[in-house]
């Protein structure tokens, strides 16, 4: 009652305000008024890399979504928010939880940082899981691919996702206080959610406070067998409060934040429940049933659509102090700790608890520049306690302890610059009744950007990542029904490693401005959910190690074709592979090309978009092929001075077309495909 009560009056809030000021606001912290596309930032420094280089200057691709275009795509998950960044997909799971895909790869190979510092919820276990970041309170979100997110580990081992945000300030407002204040309505999903935010400051100290809820009825999907997609609904509510000290040296500071959510699962199927293995074959029946075993009766079973119901707790500290010792010349120091817990519901009665408690942070030392080298030394530390009782308990109570300790060093030799990296993990975990496990991952990469011509850079890097298997991947046994699977996992698998090569070419001047990447990803050891056996939609899964290659393509091209008209075309491309005979990997994204057209005149701005998901038939074993289809997004914007407060007026529609619209990244491919036609509108200010 207390979340219902948190949410109306936030919402209510958030509509008043903005409404009064006839608004939404350029949040142009990061990017101006117009520039509205996710780009590499070539001129932006890159919050996630220690040493502050600006995207001109990374050897491998690193993105940036921010400012308006943030604004105007931001949805209920963070990996809807994302799914449209050339590289970048979603392992949709109706609408209360999705995980970033990056490359081809989601958790536990891509890492999700809240400003560098892990956020250490659920959300790497299982897709169903919520990321405890909210979209509406960030002003901006970075991508790191490849070699770049070495110093973060083997979880980032595939990329990193940086979240930013304004929680704890690093400097005083110029005007004693600065806030925001946004509310958006939705039509596919009757979704309606509310932004209040604002940060004071006196003397040396400032305080920040921020608010976000939304409520969303299941949405609507074309030419299916509902008119909705049931257990497609979210409620969620997130507040925090957050404190510096800020000197003329640095700052030091620290935040709370709460954030309470309720979701329906779509797609999950109770007549599973009963399945368990024989050796390598599935058996889902009386054991009398038939040779097979895939005899089970489903009957007439309506057990109505669970639901989650989360509860996440998190402190963060952050602070930087300018030349505190001889030959330092910046220390900087990221830290959280998260208390996090999901109920799942099955008819209103709690059918099983998943909790997470850990820490997770990191101190960086960047030294003073030594015969021409710059670079930073650091260490990280890590814990996890994991536990999952009840009925769905398919990995036993673990806990995961990871030390990382990492060096990263940069030089520049005329048109040259020059960086590599290396990283030493000492990871162990241990689970109840099981025998414990230790792993000693080593990372290392080197990276070289030439800028040949004005305007132009060619890019290459080398890396050799490790990454230690996950409680998952070693414990996991039981029935998943949210993923429709029975998980086994093994305690002898050994460290993957990812031998990879990137290529890059870059224009960044001029009418016509590109990136365009290319990489290979040879590993050692993959860790994979490999399907033994199937029965109808409910798979027996067993975490095993294989060779494998990842290749891919990915990129952009923008043409300014008049001072208010421009061009771009984009696309993406991956291929995961088994070496030898062993077929193509499960869940790769299908290919995707498009085009967008972005003009503004005066305080009008708008863009529409067209990109071709293609068919996707390069499946792996027990897969089936996933329909390709066209996909038609637009967003008109009007900016204005209201009362001294930048204000914006924004309608975006997705899915114009109303296609059907299955998601080959997800688990639920087949069961739960993404929304159908939808129009919002929103206002924002900002004071």
């Amino acid at each position: 009652m207390r979340a219902l009560r948190l949410q109306t009056f936030l919402l209510t809030a958030a509509g008043a305000a903005a409404l009064s000021t006839s608004a939404v606001a350029a949040d142009d912290v990061i990017q101006t008024a117009h520039q509205d596309e996710p780009t590499e930032i070539a001129d932006v420094v890159v919050r996630a890399l220690p040493l502050g280089r600006a995207g001109d200057d990374v050897g491998s691709h690193v993105a940036l979504l921010s400012g308006d275009d943030l604004v105007h795509r931001r949805q209920s998950t963070l990996g809807d928010t994302l799914g449209g960044i050339p590289g970048v997909n979603s392992d949709t799971f109706g609408g209360g939880a999705s995980r970033p895909v990056v490359r081809g790869q989601s958790a536990p190979r891509v890492k999700v940082l809240s400003e560098g510092a892990g956020l250490m919820d659920a959300s790497e276990v299982s897709p169903d899981h919520a990321i405890s970041g909210e979209p509406l309170l960030l002003e901006g979100i970075e991508i790191l691919r490849g070699p770049s997110a070495l110093l973060y580990g083997g979880g980032a081992i595939g990329g990193a996702v940086n979240l930013l945000d304004k929680k704890i300030p690093t400097r005083i407002p110029a005007n004693v206080g600065e806030g925001v204040v946004e509310y958006r309505r939705g039509a596919v999903d009757n979704e309606e959610a509310g932004v209040v935010g604002m940060t004071v400051g006196a003397g040396n100290f400032a305080v920040r406070v921020e608010a976000a809820a939304r409520k969303a009825d299941d949405y609507k999907v074309p030419d299916w067998d509902e008119p909705r997609l049931d257990g497609s609904y979210n409620k969620t509510s997130t507040a925090t409060l957050g404190a510096s000290y800020i000197g003329s040296r640095g700052y030091l500071g620290a935040a709370y934040t709460e954030q309470t959510s309720r979701y329906g699962l779509a797609g999950h199927e109770h007549e599973f429940e009963g399945c368990h293995p024989h050796g390598d074959t599935l058996h889902c029946g009386d054991h009398d049933g038939g040779d097979d075993g895939h005899d089970h009766d489903h009957g007439d079973e309506d057990h109505g659509v669970p639901e989650v119901r989360l509860k996440s707790r998190r402190f963060d500290v952050r602070g930087e102090l300018r030349d505190p010792l001889p030959g330092i010349e910046n220390l900087r120091l990221r830290a959280g700790y998260t208390d996090y817990q999901h109920q799942e519901l099955e008819e209103g009665v709690v059918s099983t608890t998943f909790t997470n408690e850990g820490y997770d942070g990191r101190i960086e030392a960047q030294h003073r520049e030594i015969a021409g080298f710059k670079g930073v030394v650091g260490l990280q530390l890590s814990k996890s306690d994991f536990a999952a009782v009840g009925e769905e308990s398919f990995l036993a109570p673990s806990t995961t302890r990871n030390t990382g300790l990492f060096v990263m060093e940069e030089y520049e030799l005329g048109d040259w610059h020059l960086e590599g990296a290396l990283r030493q993990e000492w990871q162990e975990a241990s689970a109840l009744g099981l025998a414990d496990t230790e792993h000693k991952p080593f990372s290392i990469s080197g990276s070289a950007v030439w800028h040949f011509m004005p305007g132009w850079s060619g890019a290459m890097s080398l890396s050799r990542s490790q990454r230690a298997p996950s409680a998952q991947e070693l414990y996991a046994d039981g029935v998943h029904l949210a993923t429709n699977t029975y998980e086994m996992g093994d305690s002898r698998l050994d460290v993957e490693t990812a031998n990879a090569l990137e290529l890059t070419l870059r224009k960044t001047a001029g009418a016509t401005t590109a990136s365009v990447s290319a990489y290979h990803y040879v590993y050692d050891d993959y860790i994979f959910a490999r399907t033994l056996d199937q029965f109808e939609d409910f798979r027996l899964i067993r975490y095993s190690q294989a060779d494998a290659t990842f290749t891919g393509l990915e990129g952009e091209v923008r043409q300014q074709l008049t001072p208010w008209l421009s061009a771009t075309v984009f696309g993406d491309y991956v291929r995961g592979e088994l070496k030898g005979d062993g077929g193509n990997l499960p869940r790769i994204p299908a290919a995707r090309l498009g085009v967008r057209a972005e003009a503004f005149s005066g305080p009008w701005s708008g863009d529409v978009e067209y990109s071709r998901t293609f068919k996707q038939n390069d499946i792996a074993a027990f897969e089936r092929e996933t329909p390709g289809y066209n996909m038609v997004n637009a967003t008109v914007a009007y900016d204005v001075d209201f009362a001294g407060m930048k204000s914006q007026v924004f309608l975006r529609g997705t899915n114009l077309l109303d296609e059907l619209a299955l998601n080959h990244a997800s688990f639920l491919a087949e069961t739960a495909p993404q929304r159908g036609r939808n129009l919002v509108v929103g206002v924002r200010a900002r004071f």
